[in-house]
C-alpha cells in the first residue's frame, strides 16, 4: 500500500499536486449510529490510502454500534473501538470530549494529519488520498475537507458559506495545527468544529474545503434531535453565541428563504439569532474570536455586494 501511495505521488507529483506521502490517523465520536456507520466502515477500509490508526469513540451508545464496529475490527488491527458509558442528556460539548479520548489513543503515533470523521458520511476511495495530496502541496493548509452532499442538496451550491469553511462532518487537520488551537473546545451549544476551524485562521493557518470530491452526509444536518424547522432556528441561535455579525444574519436568512423549506428556513435561522440577543444567551468564543470572525464576516459581504457591480460594469464595457 506505502509503495503504492509513493508510486502515485510521484507520479500526481509531476501534475504538480502531490509532493509527497503523509501519514494520518482518524478520530470517529459515534453515538447510536447503527443506521449509518458501516457506510463510514465500509468507506474507509476501501481507502487507496488507509489510515495508521481510526479510533472509533462509541460515546454511550445503546443500538447495535458498537456491534458493527467490533465486525469491521476483526482482521484490522489499525481500527480500535472505545467505549464509553450510557449518558442520557444531549450535549453538544460530548462531541469535543469523544474527539479528545480518541486523540489521546493516537498522540503517541507519529503522523502527519489528524481527521474528525462523523458516523453518518461516506465517500469515494480515493478521498483520504486527494485530501493527502492537498496536505503535501499547501504547507500552510491547517484544516481541510470538501463539499458535502445530503440527497439533493450540496452544501457549495445551496449554502451561503465561503471556500474557507471547513464543515463539521468530516474535519482533516495537520498535527501541528490541531495541537496549537488545542483540539476542539467543548461547547454545550455546539460548534466545537466552527471554533477549531475558525481559530485555526486567526492563528494564521489556512483552511479550505475542496470541490473536486464531496461526501455523502446520510443524516439531515441538525435533526438528530427534531424537525428541521427546528434545527434552522437551533442554527440561528448557534449563529448568535458564535459571535456572528447581525448584517451577516440577514443576508444568510435572505438567502435561505430562496432555499427549501422556503421562506419559514430562512425565518428560522432569523428567529433563532433573535432570540439569542433578546434573552442575551452566553456567548460561547472569546472576544478576539468574535472579533476575528466578524471581521471575516464583513470582508465577504463587500465581495459579495461588489460581484453585482462588477458585472454591470462588464457588460457596460461591453456594449
Amino acid at each position: 500500500m506505502r509503495r503504492r501511495f509513493r508510486n502515485a505521488a510521484a507520479g500526481a507529483g509531476a501534475r504538480g499536486d502531490l509532493k509527497m506521502p503523509l501519514d494520518y490517523v482518524l478520530v470517529t465520536p459515534a453515538r447510536n449510529e447503527a443506521a449509518f456507520v458501516r457506510r463510514t466502515l465500509e468507506s474507509v477500509v476501501a481507502q487507496t490510502v488507509l489510515p495508521k490508526r481510526w479510533v472509533v469513540v462509541s460515546d454511550g451508545s445503546t443500538d447495535d454500534t458498537d456491534a458493527i464496529v467490533e465486525e469491521y475490527r476483526r482482521g484490522r488491527s489499525w481500527l480500535e473501538l472505545v467505549r464509553l458509558p450510557p449518558r442520557t442528556e444531549r450535549d453538544f460539548a460530548a462531541k469535543a470530549r469523544a474527539v479528545g479520548i480518541g486523540y489521546a489513543r493516537v498522540a503517541p503515533l507519529a503522523f502527519d494529519v489528524v481527521g474528525n470523521l462523523d458516523a453518518d458520511v461516506s465517500f469515494g476511495p480515493d478521498f483520504m488520498e486527494y485530501l493527502l495530496a492537498k496536505f503535501a502541496a499547501m504547507p500552510r493548509l491547517g484544516v481541510a475537507s470538501t463539499y458535502y452532499r445530503e440527497g439533493d442538496f450540496h452544501s457549495w451550491r445551496d449554502s451561503w458559506i465561503s471556500e474557507t469553511h471547513v464543515t463539521g462532518q468530516v474535519q482533516l487537520f495537520r498535527r501541528d495545527c490541531f495541537e496549537e488551537i488545542g483540539g476542539y473546545v467543548p461547547s454545550r451549544g455546539g460548534g466545537v468544529d466552527w471554533i477549531a476551524e475558525t481559530t485555526a485562521r486567526m492563528k494564521g493557518w489556512e483552511t479550505r474545503s475542496f470541490g473536486e470530491r464531496t461526501f455523502e452526509h446520510h443524516r439531515k444536518s441538525g435533526t438528530a434531535g427534531g424537525s428541521e424547522l427546528r434545527a434552522r432556528f437551533d442554527y440561528g441561535l448557534k449563529d448568535w453565541f458564535l459571535g456572528g455579525h447581525p448584517l451577516w444574519q440577514l443576508g444568510r436568512g435572505a438567502f435561505q428563504m430562496t432555499k427549501r423549506p422556503y421562506v419559514v428556513g430562512g425565518l428560522g435561522l432569523l428567529a433563532g439569532y433573535a432570540w439569542g440577543f433578546v434573552t442575551r444567551r452566553e456567548r460561547a468564543v472569546s472576544d478576539e474570536l468574535t472579533r476575528f470572525h466578524r471581521a471575516e464576516q464583513l470582508a465577504r459581504l463587500r465581495l459579495l455586494a461588489r460581484r453585482p457591480l462588477d458585472a454591470v460594469r462588464r457588460a457596460s464595457r461591453a456594449a
